[in-house]
Order: C-alpha cells, then structure tokens, then sequence
C-alpha cells in the first residue's frame, strides 16, 4: 500500500514537472483540445457524431499537442488518417460537374448548319 502511494505521488509529480517543461503554445492547444472536446460531448448522449466543423478544429488543434498527449484525445491520428482517407475517397467518388461538351449557343447552332449546307463537300 504504502510503495503504491509512494509510486502515484511520484507519477504526480513527474506529470508537474513536464507540464512547467512544456510550451505556452502546447498548454494553450491542449487546453481548447481539451475544451472542444468537452463541447461535442455535451452535445451528445450516446457517441459523439462530429460535425465537419468539428473535425477541422480539433484536427488543426491536434497538430500543435505533443505526441504524447495525442494518443489520448478524443481525435487521436489514426482518426485524422481515418477522416483523410474517407475525404478523399468521397472526392474521387464525386461525378464531374456537367459531364460532355457545354452547349453552344444557338444562333452558332444556326450558323454551323447554313455553312455545312452552303459547302456540301
């Protein structure tokens, strides 16, 4: 009992220690991770379905937290890898705009059919 106490109050005190250690710009991204995160489970009582707003905040703010911290986050990297492969896919899987040729306007409509009628060769 008192070696495991003795263990965790070290752990404790490590985590501190590596927390003064870090940057501002870490502590502040963890913090709205951490924030957003807390947000989008609010919103939700079973799994958190996340908007497409959702994902580009936590993913732009997962590129600033230290490796460490990333594997634990709601959005972890295979997620991101996840979301990249199915955002790519979607867009591959997307039909051109206007498949063919645009149509012409019809007074060069007109124009084309007098001059192949005119030369008939």
């Amino acid at each position: 009992m008192g070696l495991r106490l003795l263990y965790l109050i070290f752990c404790r005190l490590l985590g501190c220690f590596l927390l003064l250690g870090r940057s501002t710009a870490a502590n502040n991204a963890e913090i709205l991770a951490l924030r957003h995160e807390v947000t989008v489970l609010r919103r939700q009582i079973e799994r958190p379905r996340l908007s497409w707003a959702d994902r580009a905040v936590l993913s732009a703010l997962a590129r600033h937290l230290p490796p460490a911290l990333r594997r634990h986050r709601l959005v972890t990297p295979g997620t991101l890898l996840n979301w990249h492969r199915r955002l790519v896919r979607w867009k591959w899987r997307q039909a051109p705009v206007r498949p063919g040729r645009p149509p012409l306007p019809e007074e060069t409509v007109t124009l084309i059919q007098r001059l192949a009628r005119e030369n008939p060769t």
